[in-house]
This record gives structure tokens, C-alpha cells and sequence, in this order.
């Protein structure tokens, strides 16, 4: 399925969180990562993520879509990440 994981954190775990999303999605924006995700991926990302956030201060944010043809993505300016597997 496509994910889009959208996070704002505390600035101490911004670069941790940013590690760990890297190594599942591509990075696309300062606070933004997408990416194609199997279910247990996205449940092994989550365990992952709420072993550093703070659940009462932190927040993520994340979107799955089942059908890609329902998306439409568009980029206005610079597109960061520039890789082939995103939406």
C-alpha cells in the first residue's frame, strides 16, 4: 500500500525519527516521507517510532492508500527526494 507519514516532534527527536523513517520511505519534505509499505512493515515502522516519541507532545500523522489510482500527486516548486518510488 502507499503511506504518507507526515510528523511534527520535538526537536530533539527530529533527527532520530527522520533515521528511522528513511530506512522505510522515501524523505520528501522537512517533516514528510512516502512510499510503498506492506502492513507488517507499517506495524514494525510504528513499534520503531513510539520507542522514541512522546506520545503526549509528539505527533504523526499517516495516510494509507489501498489504490493508488485514487491519487493524485502534484508538485508546485522543487520536488525534493527525487526517487521513482513515490506517489
Amino acid at each position: 500500500m502507499k503511506v504518507i507519514i507526515v510528523y511534527d516532534v520535538n526537536i530533539e527527536r527530529i533527527t532520530t525519527i527522520r533515521k528511522i523513517l528513511k530506512q522505510y520511505l522515501s524523505w520528501v519534505q522537512n517533516s514528510a516521507f512516502e512510499g510503498e509499505l506492506t502492513e507488517g512493515r507499517l506495524e514494525e515502522l510504528k513499534s520503531r517510532l513510539y520507542e522514541v516519541i512522546d506520545p503526549n507532545t509528539d505527533s504523526i500523522i499517516v495516510y494509507t492508500i489501498s489504490n493508488p489510482r485514487w491519487v493524485d500527486k502534484r508538485v508546485w516548486g522543487v520536488e525534493k527526494g527525487g526517487t521513482d518510488n513515490i506517489l
